[in-house]
């Protein structure tokens, strides 16, 4: 299905997949008297709830995305994300307020396996993209969400793009429900970008904690206080060092597991998670749970990392067949910690 919202007939919209008719009754359900649209959470976090959005706050959020990326009128787009969640309906809300022609493909781990034309803009999980790399030239602007986009998967992006003269940009997304979608982003590829850059209309700060705090009156009319650990550039430009409830105190030391995780992530293809676990002398160690089976190039590779401080390194290193994951893909600490203290699952100490 492909819809051209510069010259929309809805009466004229055939469906002939089950997605394809949700697509469908969400644009029915948009442009009706009501001023509010249903949005479902994923469940990651706890139960999965239905709430109300204000449509014209959508439409602010679509404005950003679409002004930051310079996409214009009768552009193409392309929806692969479920339609319940805030994800996919934005997609759609940005073809409607910039009048694109939307590409309908039904949600799957290869989204663009039968694409064979150019599209403007594309929004997909990590997981979609790692099994879409051959497609990823047809795309000039690809946003990635969800969940943390790992190094090993920027190395293959660039690994892929860089052959093909493309002139695609990727970007990671920083945001969440309250935000409706994302507020910021951070360029891939073809130049890395160290710090996300935030939208028009918004405002950063950190509270005592060092965490980020957002004001975007055109999508929440309240301060959005958050737990991520930020060091801010300027006022439009902020770095991610990690959440404050994964920071790790070893022996007075507060490390921040993700910034080790993408150090060591550009040395290995495996998943690598660091986390603290409890200890007598040190209050908390600090270990490396690796994904897969141990092997000497592995083994090598750590070893030879070069860690800004000596208690960076880690104490321990534990190979696990699979690291837990919450349903949308992102690493489940709590209950990986809780299965390494079990001593549960794991195939190799060090």
């Amino acid at each position: 299905m492909v819809i051209d919202f510069n010259n929309l007939n809805i009466n004229q919209l055939y469906y002939k997949t089950e997605f394809e008719e949700k697509v469908k009754n969400f644009i029915e359900e948009w442009f009706s008297d009501s001023v509010m649209v249903k949005v479902q959470t994923s469940g990651s976090t706890g139960i999965p709830k239905v709430f109300d959005i204000e449509k014209k706050k959508m439409i602010s959020s679509a404005e950003m995305t679409c002004n930051f990326l310079n996409l214009q009128e009768n552009a193409s787009a392309l929806i692969c994300l479920p339609i319940e969640y805030i994800s996919g309906k934005m997609m759609v809300v940005r073809s409607i307020v910039r009048k694109l022609k939307l590409v309908v493909v039904d949600p799957s781990a290869k989204p663009l396996e039968k694409l064979t034309e150019e599209i403007d803009f594309c929004a997909m999980t990590p997981l979609q993209v790692e099994n879409s790399l051959d497609k990823l030239n047809l795309i000039k602007n690809l946003i990635i969400g969800g969940a943390a986009v790992s190094e090993s998967l920027k190395n293959k992006i660039t690994d892929t793009l860089k052959l093909s003269n493309s002139q695609t940009q990727i970007f990671e997304t920083y945001g969440m429900s309250e935000t409706l979608s994302h507020i910021a982003l951070k360029k891939i590829f073809p130049q890395p970008e160290e710090y996300f850059t935030i939208f028009e209309n918004i405002t950063i700060s950190k509270d005592k904690r060092g965490c980020l705090k957002i004001f975007a009156p055109n999508l929440n009319n309240e301060v959005l206080q958050t737990n991520d650990l930020v060091e801010i550039k300027n006022e439009n430009q902020f770095k991610f060092l990690g959440r404050i409830d994964n920071v790790i105190n070893s022996a007075g030391a507060k490390i921040f597991p993700e910034q080790l995780e993408v150090l060591v992530k550009k040395k290995i293809p495996n998943e690598a998670v660091f986390l603290g676990i409890n200890d007598e002398s040190l209050g908390q160690k600090l270990i490396l749970i690796i994904e897969g089976e141990e092997t000497k190039d592995i083994v090598n590779e750590i070893s030879e990392i070069k860690f800004e401080k000596n208690f960076h390194k880690p104490k321990e290193i534990i190979f696990i067949e699979k690291i837990s994951r919450t349903p949308n893909g992102k690493i489940n600490r709590i209950e990986l910690l809780n299965l390494i203290q079990k001593n549960d699952g794991i195939i190799t100490k060090r």
